[in-house]
């Protein structure tokens, strides 16, 4: 959670508005997800279906089952499967926690693409039933492009509440039917265990289902795994993951709160496990397992993802390569000034280049000018309250700015979330310490489903202006028991090319809306 409350500081806010926290134990426990005893004579379908990284030909498709078997996909573009493609896919089992993925290769370029998944035993004698999905691929032409995004999931103790309809902000992202959904980071809570819930001042009590692998931090692998499996009990995520692709990245919740490598949790009494080496490649491989990305080799999580003549979108890893938590002054690009570390940069300016999209959609975990401290006298992203000429780690944006300008990288839009709350930036070079780059937007969504917090204030290295936020200065922490949960879309028109960007509330009202015409290359 990287914002200026810290989680306790957070809890303790929150329990003072709320009166006291929910005494009474939950009525409702999840089930254990883990394969345990295997009910029935063919493997089962666990926890739904997921598509990712959709392009124009291929899409990743993930699911999971309740004991070692194999894969099968089957692929239409029709709705009643006359024309399907049949796929076998990998076998899973307990190295996978029981979890597939499949990338589909060869598909239309421009179609709704419906799915189904089960899994065959290992004898081959018979599969289990089946679970649908559908997405749509990416254009070849220049029709309408439309999406969205937002990010942390399960933050703060908030978990499912059925007796509140479940998470739903994920029922009113689906309800706008995006052609994809980028996930910003924070995809699970993997340091904040799951309570019985809230009763709130005014007689609201949140109830939470209740896991026993999410009643404490995640350490293990199988932990870190139960996390992501936990939002995958909730009827609307499922719902969502079926009707729309995921491309997801990460932030710090996925390992722990405003880790970096090299970290040390020496003071931290919830930990056994005290390098946070040892547990960010235990993350790492449960957000592979459970998240529909493209297999990687090393697991790189920085990539892009072409979406068509009008969009790609560029996703970065702003926790794997970063120097430890500063003061964040350095005067030159020193290792503990980095953020992206060099080869991510080096590779994030190849690609924009090479990029012939009308937009370039830049998807960081963490915002570029709000201050964001980790502690008294460090910063936990790129900014660092001084106002002056770029330091520290605001140097690799001015080196990415500069370059972009000297190369005509125009039409980019920045999103981002992890801040808890929603905001539009305006970045001007006129009102900037720094001046060598072309005006751009950068938007800030969610919580998804999480405490609700900000706004926070902007370092002025790079000129932002807030032109809107979601919460006036001061306002009270919430949460999903409120409608201040977040996301935002986009809208490319396939005619004039213009980008439209708005925000809504976890009800699906609209907040607030920007076109944005494309500039000349």
């Amino acid at each position: 959670m990287s914002t200026s409350l810290t989680r306790r500081e957070f809890t303790s806010q929150l329990l003072r508005a709320s009166a006291a926290a929910l005494a009474a134990p939950a009525l409702v426990r999840a089930q254990s997800s883990a394969p345990g005893v295997i009910i029935g004579g063919r493997p089962s379908v666990t926890h739904g279906v997921m598509s990712g990284d959709v392009t124009a030909e291929s899409a990743v498709i993930w699911s999971r089952t309740d004991r070692p078997s194999r894969m099968l996909v089957e692929w239409s573009t029709t709705e009643s499967f006359t024309d399907l493609k049949r796929i076998t896919g990998p076998m899973t089992g307990p190295e996978a926690d029981f979890t597939a993925k499949l990338l589909l290769s060869d598909l239309p370029a421009g179609e709704r693409i419906f799915y189904r998944v089960r899994f065959e035993d290992v004898a081959g004698k018979g599969a289990g039933n089946s679970a649908t999905g559908q997405l749509v691929t990416a254009p070849r032409d220049g029709r309408d492009v439309f999406f969205a995004w937002s990010g942390d999931t399960c933050g703060q103790g908030f978990g499912t509440n059925p007796d509140h309809n479940g998470m739903k902000t994920y029922a009113a992202i689906r309800e706008v039917r995006p052609d994809f959904f980028i996930h910003s980071g924070d995809t699970i809570y993997a340091d904040n265990p799951i309570g019985p819930g809230f009763r709130f001042a005014d007689g609201t009590v949140w109830k939470n289902l209740v896991s026993d692998e999410k009643a404490k931090v995640a350490e293990t692998l199988a932990e870190f795994r139960q996390a992501h499996r936990y939002n995958l009990s909730d009827l609307h995520v499922r719902a969502f993951n079926a009707t729309v692709p995921v491309f997801a990245q990460w932030d710090d919740h996925e390992v722990r709160n405003n880790w970096y490598p090299g970290q040390k949790l020496l003071e931290d009494p919830r930990y056994r496990e005290k390098d946070v080496n040892v547990l960010a490649s235990r993350a790492r491989q449960a957000f592979f397992d459970y998240q529909p990305v493209r297999p990687s080799t090393e697991s790189i999580i920085y990539r892009t993802v072409p979406r068509g003549p009008l969009c790609e979108v560029f996703f970065l890893d702003l926790r794997s390569y970063r120097g430890a938590n500063n003061p964040n002054l350095q005067p030159t690009l020193t290792p503990d000034a980095a953020f992206m570390g060099n080869t991510q940069l080096a590779w994030l300016k190849e690609a924009l280049l090479a990029s012939k999209a009308t937009w370039k959609i830049i998807c960081t975990d963490m915002p570029l000018a709000l201050l964001v401290p980790d502690g008294a006298k460090t910063w936990e992203a790129f900014a660092n309250g001084d106002d002056g000429v770029p330091l520290g780690r605001e140097l690799e944006v001015a080196d990415l700015l500069r370059f972009m300008k000297a190369k005509g990288i125009r039409n980019t839009i920045w999103l981002t979330a992890d801040v808890h709350y929603a905001a539009s930036h305006y970045y001007d070079p006129t009102k900037a310490k720094f001046t060598e780059f072309d005006p751009f937007w950068e938007f800030v969504s969610g919580p998804l489903h999480a405490g609700t917090f900000g706004p926070n204030p902007l370092d002025k290295t790079f000129g932002p202006e807030a032109r809107w936020n979601s919460r006036p200065p001061g306002s009270p922490a919430a949460g999903p028991h409120t409608v201040e949960q977040f996301f935002g879309t986009v809208r490319i028109d396939g005619k004039t090319k213009a980008s439209t960007v708005t925000h809504f509330n976890r009800d699906g009202a609209k907040l607030w809306s920007i076109e944005l015409p494309p500039q000349p290359a």
